[in-house]
């Protein structure tokens, strides 16, 4: 796979998110532009885990044969050979691909092809990285880590108790980045995506455990639009439920496990994937207490949560 060098590259960008930096590579100050959810997560890479080169091309016809899998709207994922190939369509009436990346099996180095028949139309610049792209290229970058995207609130403080509260689209969690806001000193990492892993060594302070596992911010956010640039060590981890009288209930490690894996984001097209988000999650059901938490949606359930001991 041809990727730009560093000496062809007249213009550089990057951005982090849950330890992973990306750094950007192109010929004009468009190629490398972040869209705004992006703007907070900008930052020079101090050493790049994935480097995209992007390209300008007049068309982009299909490449695809092998499909592993169609989202059956906005993106497909196919074989590339070594390599992986996705596709992404321009919103028009059938599937018109407006950007190519291909990666290579570890998620190190890419080549983002954008094609400027489909983009002519739009007037103004349009950014190369921006969603579903992003989350994509992250979440198959975490196969290669210790970490796992969870669908989750992670809220920081008070005073260091940091929780994670997980659960599927309705179980509450942007009540609960709601209800939590109300306190002072409390920070909401994200209302909708939280990645969960022990810190890469560049990013450990002097006296950090690096055996510690953290939560961090992604810019993929819920309702309440909550999405930070930061990392904070995780305490405890809560299964959000609607239910009556806020009841906590201790998980077995087992039943952590899956009902992580329930709410985990992994790519399902290949099994070592699987197997490698399954093994942190048992790690991280053995190092982290896991609760059910049937709440009610006002103040008390907060007040529940900081009362509690393990």
């Amino acid at each position: 796979m041809a990727t730009l060098s560093q000496s062809r590259a007249a213009y550089h960008n990057g951005f982090s998110i849950g330890g992973i930096q990306v750094e950007l590579l192109g010929t004009s100050r468009d190629d490398v532009a972040l869209v705004p959810s992006l703007a907070s997560f900008q930052g020079r890479c101090k050493s790049c885990d994935i480097q995209i080169s992007v390209e300008r091309v007049a068309s982009l016809p299909s490449a695809v044969r092998d499909v592993v899998f169609d989202s059956g709207a906005s993106w497909r994922l196919y074989d590339a050979g070594d390599d992986l190939g996705f596709e992404f369509s321009a919103g028009r009436q059938g599937f018109v691909a407006s950007r190519r990346l291909v990666v290579d099996s570890r998620f190190r180095r890419a080549t983002l092809q954008m094609s400027d028949e489909c983009f002519a139309a739009e007037g103004s610049p349009v950014a190369s990285v921006a969603y579903p792209l992003d989350e994509l290229l992250i979440m198959h970058r975490l196969t290669q880590e210790s970490a796992v995207e969870l669908h989750g609130v992670g809220v920081v403080g008070p005073n260091g108790a940091n929780n994670l509260f997980i659960g599927h689209s309705g179980a509450g969690k942007s009540t609960t980045a709601r209800l939590w806001t109300s306190l002072r000193n409390v920070r909401i990492l994200s209302d909708d995506r939280i990645i969960v892993r022990t810190s890469p060594a560049r990013d450990l302070q002097p006296g950090d455990d690096p055996s510690q596992i953290y939560m961090y911010g992604t810019p993929w956010h819920g309702e309440g639009c909550f999405a930070l640039p930061e990392r904070a060590p995780l305490s405890r981890i809560f299964v959000l439920e609607h239910g009556k009288g806020n009841v906590l209930t201790r998980l077995s490690k087992s039943q952590a496990v899956a009902e992580l894996f329930a709410r985990a984001f992994v790519p399902f097209h290949r099994h070592e994937y699987l197997e490698k988000a399954l093994s942190f999650l048992e790690h991280l059901s053995a190092s982290i207490p896991c609760y059910r938490f049937c709440f009610e949606p006002d103040a008390r359930a907060v007040r529940r949560i900081l009362d509690f001991h393990d």
